[in-house]
């Protein structure tokens, strides 16, 4: 009663990135409520799914495996945690900010009257004052993610509705097995008891899933470019770039909207988030919708011939000069030395 829940999300038979990373930010908020976590996952033939998620340090997991809830589909997944969160009262539930998470959020939340944040970019425990009602609420979850067009950092709390809900996008939080042989109890439900047979009335005839034309999320080096480029010429020296270095190409959300880049290569609050160690930013002013996506790198280069450009008020080493400039010559270096 009261705990921490993650809905991990299946694919096939693994579970997926973004849910192992909620397992791990889950344990550290479960220790500091004093509390256990727990873990739902739903799909068919899910024998051995407990051996990727236990490590985690999940003290419960809730496993429903039925013929019809893989793959995804909407109304079996949201009675599954509808009802099992009325059974069970979570205080906490995290899911992923992904296009089932999307989904299967606001579903949820709505059906329990109690609240969505979404796309947080870090989670944590504080106490909320309510000088109005002279209330002050002890250990709410801070909901952190950049509003108003990322203008500011909101931090948003739920004080009197149950579950807290939030959806963490992938690369946001890390992935870290916190014992190996970590012993948690394995819960089998019956799904009928917790989804009428008319959930099943949506059937997946075929699906097709494209594979990324890239790496970009693990890639070790990441060259990305803005609207300073110019172009979507000014981004081919950018790959150019990243061959030499065996890097991948990102872009901002102004590269991206002017027709630079391919959206997928997006870097940012509405698109990928990344943790290289090595971010080269070429020509990004650095608004803070970008840097949600890539503060977490290991080593910052930005490349600027603005020197008061936001960004470099994060990066390790600033460059001030043109793209124009700048790039050929590291290119003409690597190439020299790479040999």
């Amino acid at each position: 009663m009261n705990n921490i829940f993650v809905y991990c999300e299946i694919e096939g038979n693994m579970v997926a990135d973004v849910s192992l990373e909620l397992l791990t930010k889950g344990r550290k908020l479960a220790n500091q409520l004093n509390c256990h976590l727990e873990a739902v996952v739903a799909g068919t033939d899910l024998e051995g799914v407990e051996k990727q998620i236990l490590p985690y340090g999940v003290d419960r997991l809730h496993i429903f495996d039925a013929p019809g809830l893989f793959p995804y589909t909407s109304l079996p997944h949201s009675s599954v945690l509808i009802n099992l969160f009325k059974e069970e009262k979570p205080q906490i539930c995290l899911m992923g900010a992904t296009v089932i998470g999307r989904d299967l959020g606001p579903r949820v939340s709505s059906a329990l009257t109690s609240g969505l944040t979404a796309d947080c970019t870090a989670l944590e425990i504080g106490e909320h004052e309510d000088k109005r009602e002279g209330k002050t609420y002890e250990n709410l979850l801070y909901q952190i993610r950049p509003a108003f067009g990322g203008n500011i950092v909101a931090t948003i709390v739920n004080p009197e509705h149950r579950p807290q809900m939030a959806t963490v996008r992938e690369g946001v939080m890390k992935k870290e097995i916190l014992d190996a042989n970590y012993q948690g109890e394995i819960i089998r439900h019956d799904v009928s008891k917790y989804v009428p047979t008319t959930d099943y009335v949506v059937k997946v005839i075929e699906r097709h899933i494209e594979k990324a034309k890239h790496n970009l999320k693990g890639a070790p080096i990441v060259v990305a470019g803005g609207y300073g480029m110019g172009s979507r010429e000014g981004f081919d020296m950018l790959f150019e770039l990243a061959k030499e270095l065996h890097a991948e190409v990102g872009a901002s959300r102004a590269a991206v909207d002017a027709g630079f880049c391919d959206h997928d290569r997006q870097i940012g609050q509405t698109g990928i988030t990344v943790r290289p160690k090595l971010y080269i930013a070429c020509g990004i002013s650095g608004q803070i919708q970008h840097i949600a996506g890539m503060q977490d790198s290991g080593i910052i280069i930005s490349i600027n011939s603005d020197e008061n450009a936001p960004i470099n008020t994060i990066a390790d080493y600033v460059i001030n000069g043109t793209v124009e400039e700048v790039i050929p010559k590291m290119i003409k270096y690597y190439k020299e030395n790479s040999k």
